[in-house]
């Protein structure tokens, strides 16, 4: 496995999320086409639907049909071992962070919209484990405080689906803060445009296909975008950031442990 604490490369991470609407053989699929393209990371989200929408809410039905059980969750994560490319997800709850705690899970991923359930973020921190925060629905100053004593990277986000280019802000977003970006437009040039700028994460959905039903195939890059992506982030890269890397220079945003509250365990056995 790469070493993904490293600052001097640009990491890419498909985001398979809901695309495989249902189907565990399109779902791993997607792995590894992920890795065939040069992904770093197959992404996936792990709710509990119910908990998060309403039945009347716009894609209910296709993000119920999306669901996955935690049966179906180490299934994939034990694909992505045998495609040899880490397994990430985005978690919901705290039922889940129990899962991916099960799977040996090395990162966990903070969706926009979980960015203020301290629940959630306290389990993850307690895991001691690497986050990723996208920052699409977040309106405060600054940086949502994730008391973890591991390293926390947050991503620059529009939270609209799909984005369009003049919704972006990118004169404004200083990547030496912002770790990376969470793109959801068509296509990949403002991804391209964002490592540019000096992100060292990308992460975009990702389909095999943009005319499949669901929420997310529109704003989603199919294969060959993905390796394009790839091959630029791996030239960018090897030309730019050749020679030792310097911390420094890159702003790794931890919380204190001291802000850590409540248990200092939980158990995680099912």
């Amino acid at each position: 496995m790469p070493d993904h604490t490293c600052v001097n490369r640009v990491e890419i991470i498909a985001e398979i999320g809901q695309n495989h609407n249902g189907d565990l053989s399109l779902a791993k699929e997607l792995i590894y086409a992920a890795k065939e393209n040069g992904a770093d990371v197959a992404k996936f989200q792990l709710y509990d639907v119910d908990s998060i929408f309403q039945p009347d809410f716009g894609w209910y039905a296709a993000a119920k049909q999306a669901e996955l059980n935690r049966e179906q969750a180490l299934e994939l994560a034990a694909t992505c071992r045998l495609a040899e490319i880490e397994f990430m997800a985005s978690v919901f709850d705290v039922e889940r962070v129990a899962w991916c705690e099960e799977i040996g899970m090395r990162r966990y991923k903070i969706a926009s919209r979980s960015v203020r359930n301290q629940p959630l973020l306290q389990a993850v921190a307690l895991t001691g484990k690497d986050v990723i925060v996208s920052l699409g629905m977040w309106e405060g100053r600054g940086f949502p405080v994730i008391s973890s004593r591991a390293r926390v990277d947050y991503l620059y986000c529009v939270a609209k689906y799909p984005t369009a280019p003049e919704d972006l802000d990118f004169a404004s977003i200083d990547f030496r803060r912002y770790s990376g970006f969470s793109d959801h437009t068509i296509g990949i040039d403002a991804a391209l445009i964002a490592i540019a700028r000096g992100a060292r994460i990308i992460e975009k959905h990702f389909t095999l296909d943009r005319n499949m039903p669901g929420p997310d195939h529109a704003g989603s890059m199919e294969p060959h975008e993905l390796a394009s992506l790839c091959q630029y982030a791996k030239s960018f890269s090897t030309i730019l950031y050749h020679g030792p890397a310097d911390e420094g220079d890159f702003e790794v945003i931890a919380g204190s442990a001291s802000e850590l509250s409540g248990p200092g365990s939980l158990n995680y056995a099912r």
